[in-house]
């Protein structure tokens, strides 16, 4: 009974432990899922403001990218339209420039038609005193023939008059064919020492002659180099060739580039450029104008440099320093492939030996040698003339000796020489210019243009014959004496001249001569 008793006590216990546990547990469940949910609200609340921050934060990049982007846009459509527009101003001003030079030209040919015309009044009316003086002269001989008919009605004086008259007039022409005789044996002995001077003084002075081409090759790193040296549809290669001025050829050459120009000056220019912005990698157009000029300033010290140096590898001293600008500017021009500077220095070495053997001041020839072509370097526009007249006005300009200054003046034949230095230039210019391997002109074109010089002379009427002579620097006519006159030959040069002019194309200019000579000959047997 007890026992049972106890075993219901038990089970009444553990029946309210196990009702107590469920509420307990219950209850804790409660608790905690409500903690839960309160830390679940706030994490998603967290998690919702900081969506909408980023979200924010986002929706402000994306309207500076936009606004970025707007600008950049707009920049680059200022700046074509900014190129654009310099590019129809420069096509503008070459339009104007041409038709300005229409208009020179024009004038040109006007002034020219009235000189022509005026020359051949002038002509007319010398023909016309010319036949009256013909008519005078005929006049004068039928009343010398009356006067010799009555000679045997002279007196003895008289006819010893007569006689001694005639010889003296004998012994004239026998003095004057001594003279000749002498001038032939003194224009020989001159020509073969002239000979044996020009010979010592080119074994003495002879030099290698570099030829330059019109392009020039830039090596790349890498053929991608290539797409950045074109840049966003071709600005940077635009840029560059407007800045340069020159032509830029990318083909599928591997890592190389092509600068085309005829101007050395300006490919040089490129080329350095080009090579500076390879190697710093910063290409487009702005960066493009400022490398070109700092690529300008760096081949102007170089062109003084190069002045300098030639002016002391040939002991010239006190040279102004312009002129010397304009001797170091000589190394990038070229005639017919031939260097400037190249052929000044030449011209000079030979000038200063050939004055060295003649016993002249070899320091005022090898100086005339030097600036004779400086002319050829001026730019265009600042001065009228031929180079030799440009050069010698800014030798003048710069305190160049009286010497100096005809030197470079007359070496072309435009001025008469006033000493022997003149004639130096001519010699020694000719000498380098003509020298096998100094210039580039085929053997083909040489005799081409010569035959062509010819034919041009030849197709007017009354010429005996024609000599293209000095490379096709002179023409030397013979024309009939009983077809054309004295007055003739002068009109008959100024026609060979003009159609030279019309009808060919030439380095420098022509000298043209026309010869008209009468020669009376008989053979005493």
């Amino acid at each position: 009974m007890f026992d049972e008793l106890r075993i219901y006590l038990y089970s009444v216990r553990l029946f309210i432990f196990f009702i107590f546990s469920f509420f307990a547990g219950y209850l804790l469940r409660w608790f905690f899922s409500g903690k839960r949910i309160k830390e679940a609200e706030q994490r998603a609340k967290t998690l919702v403001d900081s969506a909408e921050k980023e979200t924010q934060r986002r929706k402000q990049e994306v309207e500076l990218q936009g606004k970025d982007l707007m600008i950049k846009v707009r920049q680059d459509f200022e700046a074509e339209t900014k190129q654009r527009r310099e590019e129809i101003l420069v096509a503008e001003k070459r339009i104007q420039q041409k038709e300005e030079n229409l208009d020179k030209r024009v004038d040109l040919l006007e002034r020219k038609e009235r000189d022509i015309s005026t020359r051949l009044t002038k002509l007319q009316e010398d023909e016309k005193v010319v036949q009256e003086r013909v008519k005078q002269l005929s006049d004068l001989i039928a009343e010398e023939k009356q006067r010799l008919q009555k000679i045997s009605c002279m007196s003895e004086g008289d006819a010893k008059n007569l006689l001694l008259s005639r010889l003296d007039q004998e012994i004239l022409h026998e003095k004057a064919v001594r003279l000749r005789v002498m001038e032939d044996e003194i224009k020989d002995t001159a020509d073969k020492k002239a000979r044996q001077i020009i010979v010592t003084a080119i074994q003495r002075c002879a030099g290698e002659h570099t030829v330059s081409s019109t392009v020039t090759v830039v090596m790349l790193p890498n053929d991608e180099m290539k797409g950045r040296i074109i840049g966003r549809e071709g600005r940077n290669i635009r840029a560059l060739e407007a800045a340069a001025g020159v032509d830029i050829i990318i083909d599928d050459t591997p890592e190389a580039v092509t600068i085309s120009s005829f101007d050395m000056y300006r490919r040089e220019v490129a080329r350095i450029a080009l090579e500076s912005l390879i190697a710093d990698g910063r290409i487009h157009p702005g960066r493009i104008e400022e490398v070109v000029e700092k690529a300008k300033k760096e081949l102007d010290n170089v062109i003084k440099e190069e002045g300098d140096k030639a002016a002391f590898d040939l002991g010239i001293h006190g040279m102004h320093p312009d002129l010397l600008k304009l001797v170091g500017r000589l190394k990038f021009r070229t005639s017919y492939g031939q260097n400037g500077l190249q052929h000044t220095k030449e011209v000079a070495m030979l000038m200063g030996s050939i004055a060295s053997q003649l016993g002249l001041d070899t320091k005022i020839a090898m100086r005339s040698g030097l600036l004779h072509d400086i002319g050829k370097v001026v730019g265009q526009g600042a001065e009228e003339g031929t180079h030799a007249i440009v050069g010698a006005n800014l030798a003048r300009k710069c305190g160049e000796s009286p010497e100096v200054v005809n030197a470079i003046e007359s070496h072309h034949e435009e001025v008469e020489k006033n000493s022997l230095y003149g004639a130096l230039v001519c010699v020694a210019d000719a000498i380098s210019a003509a020298r096998p391997g100094a210039r580039t002109e085929t053997l083909e074109t040489y005799i081409k243009r010569l035959e062509n010089l010819e034919k041009i002379t030849n197709s007017f009427n009354g010429i005996a014959k024609s000599y293209a002579l000095q490379a096709g620097r002179e023409i030397r006519v013979i024309v009939d004496p009983d077809k054309i006159n004295d007055d003739e030959a002068i009109v008959l040069a100024r026609d060979i001249r003009k159609k030279i002019e019309e009808g060919m194309e030439y380095p420098g200019q022509i000298k043209i001569i026309v010869l008209r000579e009468k020669k009376a000959i008989e053979y005493a047997k």
